[in-house]
């Protein structure tokens, strides 16, 4: 993919088998802190000035059997008045860092609330298609009241992350943080499982038992097969006819049916259509001598009543 910063040349080896994880976030949201928390000691000091422009770094590490490798990005910010080369070389290395990753974490700031940069992040990271993890940090030291609007600001200003996993955590005193190893193995698990032919076949035919795809122009859409395509998001191919008219509604439909049925979680599902080109469209059929001599006879026959 993108290009890795220099520094990133002596961790290359270690991230052969790991878990990536690539942490995403606005300046002083506790990004620092979490990672700090994570790794268990101070590996990485707080270092959020605007103007900073330190390339992402890779922490490899060990965590019950487990190898992973940390992708800290420099903070992403937007500030007018800090010059815009500064603001873009942030967000690229938060989209590299992206690229890089199997799971992004993006940590949120509870006391802050949520910002338009934050949505923004979220965007960037649906759009990447990794599994995703928001950690909304600095949880505990809220009133209730409090928790209650944070949690319905997530439902309305993030729906298209309705996939990711949420969890509620506190980088200074701990608490919740482990959690977010279950978190990423259980998405990392979704993103990158292989699924077979014949069960995502399986899944299909049952859903269009379940509930057909509707009428166009008074023709029914086929959906014959499934396959994957692709992982880390795992892409769904599935063929059939004038699938180009599957309405999205009913693409939604599909998606939430293979999400089940596969138990994924934390990532998104894409789903690409294929409609099968008819191999006999356009083309005469070739009749072998033993036809054309059987067709000549019915021809005669038909004429003589005639």
């Amino acid at each position: 993919g993108l290009p890795q910063p220099e520094a990133d040349a002596a961790a290359a080896p270690e991230r052969d088998d790991s878990i990536r994880i690539a942490l995403i976030g606005r300046p002083n949201v506790g990004k620092s802190t979490l990672l700090n928390r994570i790794l268990g000691e101070e590996r990485v000091v707080a270092f959020d000035q605007p103007g900073t422009t330190r390339d992402s770094i890779f922490v490899p590490f060990e965590r019950d059997g487990q190898r992973y490798t940390l992708i800290d990005t420099a903070g992403v910010r937007r500030r007018a008045r800090v010059s815009e080369a500064i603001e873009k070389f942030s967000v690229i290395k938060a989209l590299q860092a992206m690229e890089a990753a199997h799971v992004v974490i993006l940590v949120l700031d509870a006391h802050e609330g949520l910002s338009e940069q934050d949505a923004t992040l979220a965007g960037y990271a649906a759009d990447s298609g990794r599994a995703l993890v928001v950690a909304i940090n600095k949880w505990d030291g809220l009133d209730p009241d409090a928790r209650s609007w944070i949690r319905q600001e997530l439902d309305r200003r993030l729906p298209f992350i309705g996939f990711a996993e949420f969890h509620f955590v506190s980088a200074l005193h701990g608490s919740g943080v482990g959690d977010l190893f279950g978190a990423v193995q259980r998405c990392y698990r979704s993103a990158t499982t292989k699924f077979s032919t014949p069960q995502l076949t399986r899944i299909l035919e049952q859903a269009v038992f379940a509930h057909q795809p509707p009428l166009v122009q008074g023709r029914r859409i086929k959906l014959r097969y499934a396959h994957q395509g692709g992982q880390n998001p795992p892409v769904i191919v599935i063929h059939g006819n004038q699938t180009e008219r599957v309405p999205e509604a009913y693409q939604r439909y599909l998606v939430n049916a293979f999400r089940k049925a596969l138990d994924i979680v934390g990532t998104p599902v894409r789903i690409e259509f294929r409609t099968g080109e008819n191999p006999f469209k356009g083309r005469r059929n070739k009749l072998t001598p033993r036809q054309q001599t059987k067709r000549k006879r019915l021809v005669r026959h038909v004429k003589k009543k005639g």
